[in-house]
């Protein structure tokens, strides 16, 4: 019995001694109940509303002034026309727009029936059909409320419409999502594992009193990792059009220019990692768990980040995917120009410069 124990005490000084292990035993599950408790929820909270009708009519003005009651909506414009919604959308200023036919009250209380068209941005369904049905059960309200007031059994037809993912199919969003978890995890964790596989079997050495310069060893592992994430985007993207069915709305060259530079930074954050890895395990670990994770959570793949606390929309702010993920889904779903994803693109660019010029002069400092 007490050589049993002796193996049980053994065993505990090894866990303990080994800090990669009590990171992944004890700190690690406490980080995920931490941040799928706050930052994961399927609720959409403050989505934009947009409308478009006769304020001066009278069920209009109180169905919308409803609307803006809502906790999860809130009614950002009233335009003109729809013709103006599809802008709106493109421009990221709008989640769902309300479209109420003329003369809504007369032909509501003479007629007992009216109808109203709901316009969702179809390139985020499942935020979307959320929405969506927050709007709808706005609508039920109203429409009993109005019908209490009469006296008599109106209705108001609402018609649903997705814009850009009419079918409202999944795969919509899911691609733009693999699409950047795939170029993050195949250039960063590919490109720190080769680099510290080579100071592990002392070959870096041999490199760096090359003629070489230290940058030129640094491009000369990357170019491959980048000829390789380059195959996958072609890959995805045939295999999302031919396979799945998603649309290739805009231009093939703008997309390849934004992958470039996000795989530009992905192989930045790679670079940082073969700094601070001694071993292949360590640069695996960190980027398995210190990068798969967060970049799942914080990029918008699986969860709105405008659920989020505000303190965690800030983390999500410094995760490239996240700015590539909204320009691919412009791009591929909205077929949008440059002129429409501008920002996020200049967000992604200083990003990346910032990502090289700190991982190359690390590396440097380190040989």
């Amino acid at each position: 019995m007490k050589e049993f124990l002796s193996f049980i005490k053994k065993e505990f000084r090894h866990i303990f001694r080994d800090r990669r292990t009590i990171l992944i035993v004890l700190v690690m599950p406490i980080v995920q109940i931490i941040l799928f408790g706050f930052a994961v929820s399927t609720e959409v909270h403050d989505a934009r509303v947009d409308v478009v009708g006769d304020l001066a009519d009278p069920s209009v003005r109180q169905t919308v002034a409803r609307i803006d009651q809502n906790p999860y909506l809130h009614v950002t414009a009233v335009l003109g026309s729809v013709a103006e919604v599809a802008e709106r959308f493109r421009a990221g200023k709008s989640d769902v727009a309300v479209c109420f036919e003329r003369n809504f009250d007369e032909r509501l209380r003479h007629y007992d029936k009216a109808f109203i068209r709901i316009l969702g941005d179809g390139s985020d369904p499942n935020t979307a059909q959320m929405i969506v049905n927050y709007v709808n059960g706005v609508l039920s309200t109203v429409q009993s409320e109005l019908s209490a007031s009469e006296g008599t059994q109106t209705a108001s037809f609402p018609h649903v419409q997705y814009m850009y993912n009419p079918a409202v199919r999944s795969s919509y969003n899911f691609v733009p999502g693999v699409m950047g978890l795939i170029l993050m995890l195949v250039c960063s964790m590919m490109t720190a594992i080769s680099i510290v596989r080579e100071k592990e079997s002392g070959t870096l050495e041999l490199l760096l009193v090359s003629p070489i310069r230290p940058v030129g060893v640094i491009v000369s592992k990357a170019i491959p990792y980048l000829a390789l994430s380059l195959i996958n985007l072609v890959t995805i993207l045939l295999l999302a059009r031919f396979v799945l069915g998603v649309p290739l709305r805009g231009s093939l060259f703008l997309l390849a220019v934004v992958s470039v530079l996000f795989i530009l930074a992905s192989l930045g954050i790679g670079l940082l990692i073969s700094v601070v890895s001694a071993t292949q395990k360590t640069a695996l670990l960190i980027s398995g768990m210190g990068l798969t994770m967060p970049t799942m959570i914080f990029s918008g793949i699986i969860f709105p980040c405008e659920s989020m606390p505000v303190i965690l929309q800030y983390v999500s702010d410094i995760i490239p995917a996240k700015w590539y993920i909204i320009m691919v889904k412009k791009v591929m779903i909205e077929g949008v120009g440059f002129s429409y994803i501008y920002p996020e693109f200049i967000i992604l660019l200083v990003m990346t410069l910032f990502l090289l010029v700190v991982s190359v002069r690390l590396f440097k400092r380190r040989l």
